[in-house]
């Protein structure tokens, strides 16, 4: 009979699923019956008020652009930590799980005090017409900052394990660096893009603490969906807080499902090729 180190199968299945459902399952379910307590009506005045429509298009829009920001400087710092070895480089590869380790408001505040007008960059930026603070930009760069790790630390591993002889075997057929970039090495990361790319993105919609500080929070321009429903909190109001908040819900649900049929896709690609 093969020993085996964890306990056995219905053992760790029942631990397993008795956490996910504690954790995960019960707070998801507790918010999806509050937010159906709702009529119809209610719950679609509710999600489509003029103030909540302009909370999830400043959310959504700014994820976007952070996360599409991520997506190439991640690569490119996954890239150079992997390929290159310089002064320093332990330094960097440990920096990049900051936004982890730090709390969130923490990040806010410096992120807050690094861009105000007097701040070191602010004040550089300010002359040139650049705000920050209380921007929306100043939202996409606190979204950047706290989504970065996901899509570098799941490109690193893949960039390590890739197999030298088939760039090696590229460039012995004439390929430039473009091309086998392209051809060879992209599709190879797809699959790890596409889970960084929807991690990031799924971490920048319900990000609070890094954002209230250097948005402003000023409704209809810099107020995230996240704020809304704090405040919906507040007010008491805690069947219009559920609604707001399924919504942020079904978004991150519809986006991971479709990022996990695209790197599946890309998958049986990559394992055809």
């Amino acid at each position: 009979m093969r020993r085996r180190v964890l306990p056995g199968f219905s053992l760790s299945l029942g631990i397993t699923l008795f956490y996910v459902t504690l954790i995960v399952a019960l707070p998801l379910a507790a918010l999806i019956v509050k937010a159906a307590s709702l009529g119809p009506e209610d719950y679609w005045r509710i999600v489509s008020s003029g103030r909540a429509l302009a909370s999830y298009r400043i959310t959504v829009l700014s994820a976007a652009a952070a996360t599409l920001f991520n997506l190439i400087f991640g690569l490119a710092l996954a890239w150079v930590l992997v390929r290159y070895s310089f002064p320093g480089r332990r330094l960097v590869d440990a920096i990049v799980d900051l936004p982890f380790a730090l709390p969130t408001a923490v990040a806010g505040i410096a992120l807050t005090t690094l861009f105000a007008p007097n701040g070191w960059f602010g004040q550089v930026l300010e002359p040139l017409g650049i705000k920050v603070a209380y921007t929306p930009l100043g939202i996409m760069i606190a979204m950047a900052f706290t989504s970065l790790p996901f899509i570098v630390r799941t490109v690193q591993p893949v960039l390590e394990d890739l197999d030298p002889s088939l760039e090696e075997a590229a460039q012995s057929l004439g390929g430039s660096d473009a091309a086998i970039f392209r051809k060879v090495i992209l599709p190879l990361l797809t699959p790890a893009l596409l889970a960084g790319v929807s991690l990031a993105f799924a971490r920048s919609l319900g990000e609070f603490g890094a954002i209230i500080f250097i948005a402003g929070n000023q409704p209809f321009e810099t107020e995230i969906t996240a704020l809304l429903t704090f405040i919906r909190l507040e007010e008491y109001d805690y069947q219009a807080a559920a609604a707001i908040a399924s919504v942020l819900l079904i978004t991150a649900f519809v986006m991971l499902a479709v990022t996990n049929y695209l790197q599946a896709r890309a998958l049986r690609y990559t394992v055809r090729s």
